[in-house]
């Protein structure tokens, strides 16, 4: 039996796509380890993000590979992930590898619900994630992510609140409940820098970064202040919110900030029951009429499943078409998410298992997709 030899792995692996970079593993620097002993092959392949979505599929891909040369009897592959900086290190936060905008064209339409979400989504893939709330009109992080006090301080740097594994800093931490902000551009740019520069964040893969609604000083402020890696939109269906957000795609564009992709939130309401008789058999094939004028018919099992557009539909599409980025997901309007938030329980957390936390986790692993696509786009391959 011929002894399998390590130019032989990287020779298979490098059959192995990732589809996101449109090149192979190897060339791409993801192969940390490679050990071969006796038949037996032993690779380690760095992926550019914890919530890479394909991890499974490039792992598969990369066993059946190896286990295809000829004298390898057994096949080890170990999956890590580090994500590549995309900007060479900044002067403030240098250990922060991507600082991502939460942003809206208008309030009300569950920016800081989706901020928080995706931070926890994120954690729970094990990337190490923070999460700097900037809306400081309306500072509303503390709340949803269950966390009060004034955060501890040490040689003059504050100490983030940390919760389900999620680094926090907001001005929330800092003011009494009822004291409002009534605040003029330059301090909230010195707000910014100090949230930036005077809190010991440690090293982070992913800053998310909840903006106040609007295209005020606070995103011109952070833009001036840190190279961002991208900003993530937030809208509603609804014609008025769509609007609004064209004006925020404009202000990112005349800062030079990337739109990674939208998320719709609040997109339709699931209506769900089922239809029995008088005897309590299941009346399938009924006709029902909703007091929206929609009609339905319930299924062979009596239930039926409509999705009511209460804010309407289609608008991320029209903005995504409009503008060229990505719609990132949708997020029903579901109590559940109002009661996560309230509670300081966000629904990845409380329900990780749900559909709701489902749609939350996959809108972040598009976004880091884009995260990462970006990084290697301006950066030399590693070797």
């Amino acid at each position: 039996m011929s002894e399998v030899t390590k130019d032989q792995v990287l020779q298979a692996l490098g059959t192995v796509i990732d589809p996101d970079l449109g090149r192979d593993i190897v060339s791409l620097g993801f192969i940390t380890k490679n050990a071969v002993c006796d038949g037996l092959v032993s690779v380690t392949i760095n992926l550019t993000t914890p919530a890479c979505p394909l991890k499974d599929q490039l792992r598969n891909e990369a066993e059946e590979k190896l286990r295809a040369i000829p004298g390898v009897t057994s096949v080890k592959v170990e999956m890590t992930a580090v994500p590549r900086q995309q900007e060479a290190p900044r002067e403030i936060s240098p250990d922060i590898r991507h600082i991502v905008a939460v942003s809206s064209g208008k309030g009300g339409v569950g920016k800081s619900t989706v901020a928080v979400n995706l931070a926890c989504a994120l954690a729970e893939t094990g990337a190490r994630v923070g999460l700097l709330d900037c809306d400081v009109y309306g500072p509303d992080v503390p709340m949803m992510m269950g966390l009060k006090g004034h955060p501890e301080q040490i040689e003059r740097q504050l100490i983030p609140k940390e919760r389900h594994g999620v680094k926090t800093m907001s001005l929330g931490y800092l003011l009494e409940d009822d004291k409002p902000v009534i605040w003029r551009g330059p301090m909230i740019h010195k707000l910014l820098e100090q949230f930036l520069s005077d809190v010991r964040w440690g090293e982070l893969d992913y800053l998310l970064v909840d903006m106040p609604p609007g295209t005020g000083d606070a995103q011109l402020s952070l833009a001036q202040i840190v190279p961002l890696t991208g900003a993530v939109l937030v809208t509603t269906p609804q014609a008025v919110s769509t609007f609004d957000v064209g004006k925020a795609v404009a202000m990112f564009q005349q800062v030079n900030v990337d739109v990674l992709g939208i998320v719709e939130n609040m997109a339709g309401y699931t209506i769900s029951g089922f239809v029995t008789d008088g005897d309590g058999s299941t009346c399938a094939g009924l006709k029902l009429t909703l007091a929206s004028g929609e009609t339905m018919e319930t299924g062979a099992d009596g239930t039926f499943e409509t999705l009511i557009p209460v804010f309407g539909e289609g608008g991320a599409e029209m903005l995504a078409g409009k503008y060229g980025f990505p719609v990132l997901g949708r997020i029903p309007l579901d109590p559940a998410v109002r009661v996560g938030g309230d509670g300081g329980d966000p629904v990845t957390v409380s329900d990780p298992e749900s559909s709701l936390a489902n749609a939350f986790t996959a809108i972040a692993g598009e976004m880091v997709r884009k995260v990462a696509v970006a990084a290697h786009a301006e950066l030399p391959v590693l070797q």
